[in-house]
């Protein structure tokens, strides 16, 4: 008889990418609240957190870097979860988008998740039982303006998430990606002052308000938990109802 469901997170270890700030921060914080020992992987101090936080200080742009704060965790940790949610947005109109801020881009949103779910992915195999979670964006479904570099490299965490997931799903381990629609965070601090594009975007968004980094945390919460043991290689859209529209 099947157990009921439950998002009680106690027991497990969460590696949670860029968990100083936004959705990140919001992400460490709900597992924490729900039981969760969180490994903080960021750039910038974070403030204190509720629960057992260990904040590892990486800076995940740097492949030797990648490499080297993972093997630092795995030889203290049994991980369970991996949340790639690191990443970085550089805006260009694409005739005038150099090849050094489109490099950056690519190496932290796809280069750093491919690395990071292969090395904490191995061990999660070995035991037969794990879950990731990577964060994709309303632009691995559309286009966008000035963030070619951005569109890009989420259309490829959209079908990295869908292509591991056909591989790993029989092996015990769950791999998933959530895909944020217009969230108040620091990324968009300009776009939520604009006025006029402001209005434009809550026009679009069924819901009528800017999504939270607490809304995207609750999805995350979701796919790491029991009750989505049965969910793989999807792209779960937080966004108010935007991509229904």
């Amino acid at each position: 008889m099947d157990v009921p469901f439950s998002a009680d997170l106690t027991g497990r270890t969460a590696v949670v990418t860029g968990a100083s700030t936004g959705i990140g921060h919001a992400i460490a914080d709900l597992y924490l609240r729900n039981g969760a020992t969180v490994v903080g992987l960021h750039r910038r101090e974070v403030t204190e957190h509720a629960g057992k936080y260990i904040p590892v200080a990486a800076d995940l742009g740097d492949p030797a870097r990648v490499r080297s704060t993972a093997a630092e965790v795995l030889r203290d940790h049994r991980v369970d979860i991996l949340v790639n949610n690191a990443g970085l947005n550089l805006r260009h109109p694409f005739e005038d988008f150099p090849v050094e801020d489109w490099d950056r881009v690519q190496q932290l949103n796809v280069r750093t998740v491919v690395e990071l779910t292969q090395l904490f992915g191995r061990p999660m195999l070995g035991r037969g039982g794990g879950v990731i979670v990577n964060l994709a964006s309303m632009l691995s479904f559309t286009g966008g303006f000035t963030a070619s570099a951005y569109a890009a490299s989420k259309g490829a965490v959209a079908q990295f998430t869908k292509s591991v997931a056909n591989e790993w799903a029989a092996k015990g381990v769950r791999v998933n990606a959530i895909a944020p629609g217009f969230i108040d965070t620091e990324m968009n601090t300009a776009l939520v002052a604009d006025e006029t594009r402001n209005r434009q975007i809550l026009e679009r968004i069924p819901a009528g308000r800017w999504g939270t980094a607490q809304d995207v945390a609750g999805a995350a919460l979701f796919l790491a938990s029991d009750a989505a043991r049965f969910i793989h290689g999807t792209v779960l859209p937080v966004d108010g109802g935007y991509l229904g529209r």
